[in-house]
């Protein structure tokens, strides 16, 4: 399978003209070979939704939204959905104009600069789903998802061979309390050699509201090698070749995450709920 990393900036709350690159972006990565083309958090919307003074947000089944999808490559793609009663921070998968798979935002960053809880509803959800054309199984992570250990082993469990990382993740204002950028290095080879799968990592680039988005887009092989990178700081478009089912061929040969004995689980998170953990 050929993945498009599609690295963009988008303009706060326009979502026509974000459409408009998005289009841009899949066109280039079919001349390119591309089978699928995986775009950052909210590239449809900007991340500072408390900054806009309309609401913008679409339903995941907006036909441009499924149009997309017609394009000549499926399509991963982030967006301020809207339902009849709540918001989402939502990335789906589009293929040959049906919606595929819908991911919703569950770990939502409340502090410092980062309000979402203000704008969205958490997710209560994570499944991993099958790719089209028999080419495996897949799971979305959205950006702080990501950060949180359990979900990646559960995506994990649950067959996914590739982990899709859409993500808006800005530069640190305080490099020495904590560098952005090195975390996510560490997290991405960390999560792919341990649980043994393919990470797509897209984030986005370009200024909003006082936030600088660093890019540094990656695919990282199923042993925490990175196989391709697109540069940091401005727009790209790099396409690559993996061999999803590799992540099968490791777990064989190395099963780090083949006994999950999911009853231990179970009992110990059952026991911690009752202690008085968030249920």
């Amino acid at each position: 399978m050929r993945v498009a990393l599609a690295q963009t900036d988008c303009v706060l709350g326009e979502v026509d003209r974000n459409l408009e690159t998005a289009r841009e972006q899949i066109e280039q990565a079919v001349a390119q070979g591309a089978d699928l083309v995986v775009f950052p958090e909210l590239s449809l919307h900007g991340y500072h939704l408390g900054a806009l003074k309309r609401d913008t947000s679409v339903e995941a089944r907006d036909p441009r939204l499924l149009e997309l999808g017609t394009l000549g490559a499926d399509v991963v793609i982030g967006f301020h959905e809207h339902t009849a009663l709540r918001a989402y921070n939502t990335c789906a998968h589009y293929s040959g104009g049906e919606l595929l798979h819908t991911h919703r935002k569950l770990y939502l960053p409340n502090y410092l600069a980062w309000e979402e809880r203000k704008h969205v509803s958490p997710g209560q959800t994570l499944r991993a789903y099958d790719l089209s054309g028999g080419r495996g199984r897949a799971a979305t992570l959205i950006c702080n998802d990501a950060w949180q250990p359990a979900l990646p082993w559960l995506a994990v469990q649950d067959g996914a061979e590739v982990l899709f990382v859409p993500t808006n993740s800005a530069a640190s204002l305080d490099p020495e309390a904590m560098d952005t950028v090195l975390y996510w290095d560490t997290l991405l080879s960390y999560t792919a050699r341990m649980l043994q799968c393919w990470v797509v990592f897209v984030n986005r680039v370009g200024n909003e509201n006082g936030a600088a988005f660093w890019g540094g887009s990656r695919v990282v092989d199923p042993r925490g090698v990175v196989v391709a990178q697109v540069p940091q700081w401005e727009p790209g478009l790099v396409t690559v070749g993996i061999d999803v089912h590799e992540a099968r061929r490791q777990r064989r040969s190395v099963p780090l995450v083949a006994e999950a004995r999911l009853g231990l689980i179970d009992r110990l998170v059952r026991r911690l709920i009752d202690e008085g953990g968030d249920s």
